[in-house]
């Protein structure tokens, strides 16, 4: 098919045009023309690497297999070369391609290529030129993909986080409209009974009891008091004394209390005192449920400013070491609870700051505990433990999980190698980890057995910008 290709093809290829007429006849002598329809299969999963390839007319998308789909990578258009060049590794095709509109290009089996450096110096250097080209745009996709994936863990995490704290306002509010709703009501139902302001000095003061503190009552000691306040208020004439105990127990009351509170009411008055009374106190607690729930999500936003860094300059600055990890911690927390982990502080005292980036930072420490919360079973054990040793503080992350095999411990900090399955890691996270560290004047070192891996963070105290 050879012969169906003219030096005047090559012009839509800028890396082609301008060589030597040689050079160009040589080509057309040694590689061939393909033709392929629209949507035609070009190669696929577990074909061979064997040609290069220059795209005459049309174009070619590339597919990745992910997660069990295909989605689209890239695509290379006319005037592009792609497939295997000069000092490739790649021995094996990884995803699909397929032809965009009737494509023709000008194949070339990488067997020639060292008869193509005898022949032209300068191509095999342009081409070397694209490949390296290419796998600095791989490894900027993937490490743009590992730390997106990373991103989604920790806010699938968050979302989770802000969803308790969130619900329990929604559901606070909503009672909390209910009781004032009643409570009107039932207060001139009270009044209209009781018709001496004095008897009503003690319940009133009962009313602004606030909630007790302390540990909750067991599961055991609470069903006994409920069923003393109920017995209670079964005397009393009450309606609904299972809601109206409720509502008492929470703000730590005994029958002793309300019969001291009620003593001075007329009979008639005593029900509907008891049900503002539930009512007041009900309404102090839901009010303390939004409070802490409130707290809880500006404690949430408050970590992830920190952790992202979101209010500093991008530059080195002060960093408190741990402070740093806790916002990590804190950004973790759902998937360290979701394995029921236990987490290990085991901190120096007084450590003294370092000069760094937190947001890059940041970014070590959660690729470091991600990987230990992926690699250990649930109710596993991590331990965060920091050191001050020289001018250098230590930040280590171990985990009792199987440990790293040995074979693979040499290659574990190397970029694009993981163990996880495809689709799950890019291999990238501990490259990363390395190269930020080192941007500090750090190390990183590891060291595994089973039960024990340990990852190590030396980063210099005194660095400066």
């Amino acid at each position: 098919m050879s012969s169906s290709l003219t030096i005047a093809d090559f012009s839509v290829i800028p890396v082609l045009a301008d060589l030597p007429t040689e050079t160009l006849e040589w080509l057309i002598a040694h590689g061939e023309r393909r033709d392929y329809a629209a949507g035609q299969s070009i190669q696929q999963p577990g074909d061979p690497a064997e040609y290069m390839v220059a795209l005459l007319t049309g174009g070619v998308q590339f597919y990745a297999l992910r997660n069990g789909n295909r989605e689209p990578i890239f695509r290379v258009e006319a005037g592009q070369i792609s497939g295997v060049l000069p000092y490739s590794r790649l021995q094996t095709i990884k995803g699909w391609s397929v032809a965009v509109g009737p494509t023709t290009v000008f194949a070339l089996h990488r067997n020639l290529f060292p008869e193509l450096e005898r022949v032209s110096p300068e191509l095999v250097q342009r081409l070397v030129g694209i490949m390296s080209d290419r796998a600095r745009n791989e490894a900027r996709g993937q490490e743009r993909d590992e730390k997106l994936r990373a991103l989604g863990k920790l806010s699938a995490g968050l979302a989770h986080e802000l969803n308790n704290p969130a619900a329990a306002i929604v559901r606070a509010a909503e009672a909390l409209a209910s009781r004032l709703h009643e409570a009107p009501m039932q207060f001139g139902d009270l009044v209209c009974h009781c018709p001496e302001p004095a008897a009503l000095a003690t319940l009133t003061a009962l009313a602004a009891t606030p909630p007790p503190v302390g540990p909750p009552l067991s599961g055991l000691a609470r069903a006994d008091r409920e069923d003393e306040l109920i017995d209670w208020l079964d005397t009393q004439e009450v309606n609904d004394s299972y809601s109206l105990a409720t509502g008492l127990l929470d703000a730590g009351l005994a029958p002793a209390q309300l019969e001291a509170a009620t003593a001075a009411l007329p009979a008639l008055a005593r029900a509907p005192a008891l049900t503002w009374l539930s009512t007041q106190l009900t309404m102090l607690r839901l009010i303390q449920d939004v409070q802490e729930a409130g707290g809880r999500i500006s404690t949430l936003v408050g970590n992830v400013k920190t952790y992202s860094h979101m209010d500093r300059a991008g530059g080195f600055a002060p960093l408190d070491v741990h402070a740093s990890l806790e916002s990590t911690i804190n950004m973790l927390a759902y998937q360290i609870r979701e394995k029921n982990l236990s987490l290990v502080r085991d901190y120096a005292p007084q450590l003294p700051l370092v000069s760094g980036q937190v947001s890059s930072l940041n970014q070590v420490w959660t690729n470091l505990l991600d990987n230990a919360i992926d690699a250990l079973p649930t109710g596993g054990e991590i331990t965060l433990r920091t050191r001050f040793e020289g001018e250098n503080i230590q930040v280590f992350v171990i985990d009792n999980g199987p440990g790293i095999p040995a074979d693979i411990l040499p290659r574990i900090l190397d970029p694009f190698f993981t163990t996880k399955p495809a689709g799950e890691g890019t291999g990238l996270g501990l490259d990363i980890a390395l190269r930020i560290v080192e941007n500090h004047g750090g190390k990183l070192e590891v060291h595994s057995e089973p039960h024990h891996t340990e990852f190590c963070v030396w980063l210099p105290v005194g660095v400066s910008e």
